[in-house]
């Protein structure tokens, strides 16, 4: 194991949709953990089955979707250890929103526009027993949106979400999701349709809201300058697999996976004249009839035999750097 302590264990999780054109495989065999304390970053393109995999954590798959199989487990204080999969639906909603919350990416569709943000706020505590009612809840608003940085929470608390601004209203949902202090805060990508100020004031308070509250973060992105900024562990996803593990210093350094590189690639290094963005050839599969072998072999430049047949095992190439990649697997014959 990566972790002397973690706080949640993934092991070989399916997800598919079934849909009216066929049975879309989103999730294919995934495996990581999370240590305690740590930022630990999914970053992959568009599609790739990042949020998928987040929602999957607490089980929040909703039809036509299923969690065909796999194990999770999680750990909300050292040494205890609760199976996520064998839980009631009772016992989940316990934890959904206390020990683990989500910050999602469209923050006006995590907010009910008939209700004041202090409801809000109140609503989830009470939900938890944190507080005994909503009214007690309300007067406790104010306090929890000041911890998330909201300017002026004492009338913000009385506000409908209409009334505020992208930031604001991004501000009032890490609000609700701080509300019972979890253990475990999986931010969607927090920084979506919000511009660049206000993206680097939310990253820096999580940044800093970590730190003080003894956090775990799991940051959901395709942003790879954020990538840098803020993560300890980087997992690149491609079509529904995790393809290349590593700390984040080390997968900026060496990437190996031809994907990853890819990505490195296709970042802007400097703004001048017939500057061309570099790009990934052909297109993203469709996960209904999935390519054979390596998912991402029909984009590869380096493909050779077992690519097109067999899917390539995560192997650990150095300490913590794993790699899902038949250049660097004993079986390719090729290193």
């Amino acid at each position: 194991m990566r972790c002397k302590d973690p706080i949640i264990v993934v092991k070989d999780l399916y997800v598919n949709f079934y849909t009216y054109a066929g049975v879309v495989k989103a999730i294919n065999g995934v495996s990581f953990e999370i240590c305690r304390g740590e930022t630990y970053c999914l970053v992959g393109e568009t599609g790739c089955g990042k949020s998928v995999t987040s929602r999957a954590l607490t089980r929040l798959i909703k039809s036509p979707g299923r969690i065909e199989k796999g194990e999770i487990y999680f750990y909300p204080e050292p040494g205890k250890k609760i199976d996520i999969m064998k839980l009631s639906d009772e016992e989940i909603r316990k934890i959904r929103g206390y020990d683990i919350a989500y910050i999602f990416q469209d923050p006006s569709a995590s907010l009910d526009p008939l209700y004041t943000i202090g409801y809000h706020v109140a609503e989830t505590m009470a939900f938890h027993g944190v507080v005994q009612s909503i009214k007690e809840g309300i007067k406790k608003a104010a306090q929890v949106l000041r911890l998330a940085k909201m300017p002026d929470p004492e009338s913000r608390v009385r506000a409908f979400p209409h009334e505020l601004s992208g930031g604001m209203k991004q501000r009032a949902v890490i609000g609700m999701s701080l509300a019972n202090r979890p253990k475990l805060l999986i931010a969607d990508e927090p920084t979506t349709a919000l511009d660049v100020t206000i993206q680097a004031q939310i990253m820096n308070f999580l940044k800093e809201l970590k730190e003080k509250e003894n956090l775990t973060l799991l940051l959901i992105t395709h942003n790879m300058g954020l990538v840098a900024e803020m993560c300890d562990t980087v997992a690149v996803m491609y079509a529904g697999e995790i393809v290349e593990e590593a700390p984040v210093e080390e997968l900026f350094k060496n990437p190996l996976h031809p994907y990853t590189r890819g990505l490195m690639r296709a970042v802007p290094k400097h703004v001048g004249k017939n500057v061309t963005l570099e790009s990934i050839p052909g297109t993203v599969p469709n996960l209904i009839f999935p390519p054979p072998g390596c998912r991402f072999h029909p984009r590869c430049p380096y493909r050779f035999d077992p690519c097109d047949k067999k899917r390539p095992p995560l192997i650990e190439i150095e300490k913590n750097h794993k790699v899902a990649c038949w250049l660097y697997a004993k079986e390719g014959g090729k290193r």
